[in-house]
This record gives C-alpha cells, sequence and structure tokens, in this order.
C-alpha cells in the first residue's frame, strides 16, 4: 500500500504540474474516496493548494457527512466551504411540467455539483480532481457529465476495496472508513443496496471478466467460475452494467471513430 499511495501522491503532482497548474479543486461528501483523495492532493501539492467544497442539497443541523468532514480536515490540515446545491435543483426539476424521476433527480444533482467544481477551476485557475474508483468507473455507476466530469481520476485504476486498504494506510478517520458507501442523492440511500452486491463481491467479478477476456483472447483456458466463489447469474449481471456503460467511459463517437 506504501508505494501505491506514493505513486498516486506522485501522478497527482506530476499531473497538475504538466497542465501548468498548483492546485486542485474537489467535491468532498464525507465518503471514503472523495477524503482518500483529498488526502492524497495534500500530500502532493501541500494544504493551500487542496480546494474542498462540501455541496449538500441543504445544510443540515445534524449533518453526520459534515461531522465526518470537520473531522478529516481537522486531522489533515485541511479546510472546505459549503455551497448547498438545493435552490438550483429545485429550479431546475420545476422548469418541467411532469413529475420528474428519483434517478433523473439525482443525476441533476451531480451534474449540478460538477457545474459548481468548474465555476470554482475557472475562477481560481485549478484543475478538478475525480474521487471515481474503477468498480464504479467499470460498472458505470457514476453520472455522465456530474461525477463523472473531472480533469483526473487518480483512484480510477483501483478497485473500492483496495481504496478501503489504503484509506486505512492513510489513516483516514474510522467513522469513514466504516461507514455505508453512498452518494448522498437521496436519503437512505446506498451504493451496494442500489447495485445489487457488496464492492468485494462486484470486485471479484470485474476481476474474473478482466482475466477471462484476457485469456480468451490468447485462446487459453480461462478460470471456472467456482474458483472465484462466483454464480453465472452475478458474473452476467456485472458484465451486463459494463457493456451497457461503455458510452460514458469513452469521448462522444464521431464518423471518424469507424463506429468503434
Amino acid at each position: 500500500m506504501k508505494e501505491k499511495i506514493d505513486e498516486l501522491i506522485n501522478f497527482i503532482k506530476t499531473y497538475v504540474e504538466n497542465a501548468g497548474k498548483k492546485s486542485v479543486v474537489l467535491g468532498l461528501s464525507g465518503g471514503l474516496d472523495s477524503s482518500v483523495v483529498a488526502v492524497l492532493a495534500k500530500k502532493a501539492l501541500g494544504s493551500t493548494n487542496v480546494h474542498c467544497i462540501y455541496l449538500p442539497e441543504e445544510e443540515k443541523e445534524n449533518d453526520f457527512d459534515k461531522k465526518h468532514i470537520n473531522k478529516l480536515c481537522e486531522r489533515f490540515d485541511l479546510t472546505y466551504q459549503i455551497i448547498p446545491i438545493g435552490k438550483i435543483v429545485k429550479s431546475i426539476i420545476s422548469s418541467y411540467d411532469n413529475k420528474l424521476s428519483r434517478i433523473t433527480i439525482a443525476n441533476i444533482k451531480s451534474r449540478v455539483r460538477m457545474i459548481e467544481l468548474y465555476a470554482y477551476a475557472n475562477e481560481h485557475n485549478t484543475l478538478v480532481i475525480g474521487t471515481g474508483n474503477k468498480s464504479e468507473i467499470m460498472i458505470g455507476y457514476f453520472t455522465k457529465y456530474g461525477d463523472g466530469g473531472v480533469d483526473f481520476e487518480p483512484l480510477g485504476h483501483l478497485y473500492k476495496t483496495e481504496v478501503f486498504k489504503i484509506a486505512k494506510e492513510l489513516d483516514i478517520p474510522n467513522e469513514i472508513v466504516d461507514k455505508p458507501p453512498t452518494a448522498g442523492l437521496w436519503v437512505g440511500q446506498t451504493d451496494e443496496s442500489e447495485i445489487g452486491m457488496s464492492y468485494e463481491k462486484i470486485d471479484k467479478i470485474l476481476e474474473y471478466l478482466e482475466i477471462r477476456n484476457k485469456w480468451k483472447n490468447n485462446n487459453k483456458k480461462y478460470p471456472y467460475l467456482h474458483d472465484y466463489g462466483l454464480t453465472g447469474k452475478e458474473v452476467n449481471h456485472i458484465a451486463k452494467m459494463v457493456r451497457e456503460s461503455k458510452h460514458k467511459r469513452k469521448t462522444p463517437p464521431m464518423l471518424s471513430d469507424n463506429n468503434d
């Protein structure tokens, strides 16, 4: 883990320098991924060059995410500002005559957060650093042009289970490491309940799919499902998510792309 952390720190520092910038801005949610990215960025660039913004729908008196953010910032000498997005979200929703679905509203919230981060980035000549991990990116568990709209993704090559290990190595507060992962898009929403399985299972399936595809392309016999403790139904479910979310991981296609 220490070697991976050093690689991540170097990647952040190098990418920012090559872009001709000195700092980054990120949406700090009180969750695992954004906390890890904030601490890695601080180690790479220094506290004054990491701009954290908490973007809740509304400010609440009893806000556990805010309490977790406070604990993280106190431990790692970080600061943050709060920009509630509720009024903007409501104004967009009210522009439609029909009632919007919960998923549509959730995506609106994510895209409003992206707009706020880029507004800050434009004004302060900084980069928007992403907080997505490989597990979420591969199954398409992010909003296109929302939380997927960033300048670079330091954790994009790491499975969620790897991010947990890095968080423990970085001494991220236990309250953050142990809380159920959530995108904070509606009350009671959690990633694993929405996807239908644990990140541990998702990562095992994604690893299996990677090995299977690699070996299949080389005409090798790939491992059996039971060797991984998986069922065909589980693998097909995740494989379908990977396949159908391919458009999220690519730039908009053009005719010159030969329909790839």
